[in-house]
């Protein structure tokens, strides 16, 4: 932990970027064509950083963007360069990194002047979209391509900060990787509508039973999918658990929905938490008659079938969305696969969201 005071990584790394590394690259290499960024893993990519996040993968660091020819024949040279010349501290951060410990994470240390073990990654940008999304920059992804990529990757190569883009390529691909093609943002949003209809019942059911517990279960999980929906509803990927939350409160309709959500969370009962729930869809289904891609529908709770426990009835707003999808291939692939949706949809393992050739099998679903 540092002792002075904290400076969010991407404001730390603007200044890094502008009063450190630019300046010995202009005059080590004048005729560079580069692209620097801090991109990619860290809790400060996300601007989610804290005191807390000084302590592994965080400091003064970037990436550096190369053409293929000048990766093969100028990396070496660009770092042995950086090592030699960036200061020991910067904003009495170090710049040196121990090396990665068995996990691939690394920390700081102190730095020898002349010597910096640096943490400024210096790729192709094929490279690092290979290693953050298996796909190819050159080519347009597929929808099946974009059901596969978890959303947490997609939010690290879109969020953080372009510091410089002389290849011209980097700001424009993070462009088109912003955010879902329509037709493949439709059939992950009709998605995660049918997840909470394939539950909305299932906490009156549990009171019923008398279990407790399992009701609260039941709220919790659909506390998590209506976030998760909110999300999709305002264009925004989701970060993984730990972030959920945080990215939660900045949206639009955090402040309508906070405190319904809430509610069901400290609901130890059926009567709590019914009418925050209700509240909760009530609400969340009049902001997706606000998004009017659908015809408006009937935004009040009913009963379910003939049983006393009130839902919206979210398969409704499921089969609106779908009738409105025209990509061919999107619409091919639901009639494949249904409405299982993306892999972070119908996947929860962090051992597969996070090896991405693996998740690559998952491919044979949609086509």
């Amino acid at each position: 932990m540092t002792a002075h005071q904290f400076i969010p990584g991407l404001e730390l790394n603007r200044m890094f970027y502008r009063e450190a590394v630019a300046p010995i690259l202009a005059s080590a290499f004048p005729d560079l064509r580069y692209s620097a960024a801090l991109i990619g893993r860290g809790s400060d990519v996300l601007g989610y950083d804290s005191e807390r996040s000084t302590d592994h993968g965080w400091g003064p660091r970037l990436r550096l963007f190369l053409s293929e020819g000048d990766q093969q024949s100028l990396a070496a040279s660009l770092d042995k360069t950086l090592a030699a010349r960036l200061p020991a501290a910067f904003r009495g951060y170090s710049t040196g990194f121990a090396n990665p410990d068995e996990h691939g994470v690394r920390s700081l240390e102190t730095a020898t002047p002349g010597k910096v073990r640096h943490y400024i990654e210096i790729n192709t940008l094929s490279e690092f979209l290979r290693g953050m999304l298996n796909i190819d920059p050159d080519r347009q992804p597929s929808a099946a391509d974009w059901l596969i990529m978890p959303q947490q990757n997609l939010l690290e190569v879109t969020s953080g900060e372009v510091y410089h883009d002389g290849l011209g390529s980097l700001a424009r691909t993070r462009r088109r990787l912003a955010w879902y093609p329509r037709d493949v943002w439709l059939l992950i949003l009709a998605a995660q509508w049918k997840r909470i209809d394939q539950e909305e019942p299932f906490a009156g059911r549990c009171h019923e039973a008398g279990d407790e517990l399992g009701l609260r279960i039941v709220l919790a999980r659909l506390v998590r999918d209506l976030m998760r929906l909110c999300l999709l509803m305002e264009r925004r990927y989701a970060p993984y658990s730990k972030w959920l939350g945080t990215a939660f409160v900045r949206l639009n309709c955090a402040s309508e929905l906070g405190l319904t959500l809430d509610g069901m969370l400290a609901a130890q009962s059926w009567p709590e938490g019914e009418e925050p729930l209700c509240a909760a869809l009530e609400a969340v289904a009049r902001i997706h008659n606000a998004l009017a891609i659908t015809e408006p529908l009937d935004t009040k709770v009913r009963r379910f079938h003939d049983r006393p426990y009130r839902v919206i009835g979210a398969a409704r707003f499921a089969e609106s969305i779908v009738a409105t999808i025209r990509d061919e291939e999107v619409r091919q692939i639901h009639a494949r696969a249904g409405l299982i949706g993306a892999i972070d949809q119908f996947a929860d393992s962090t051992d597969l969201l996070g090896h991405l050739e693996l998740g690559s099998r998952l491919r044979a679903l949609f086509e």
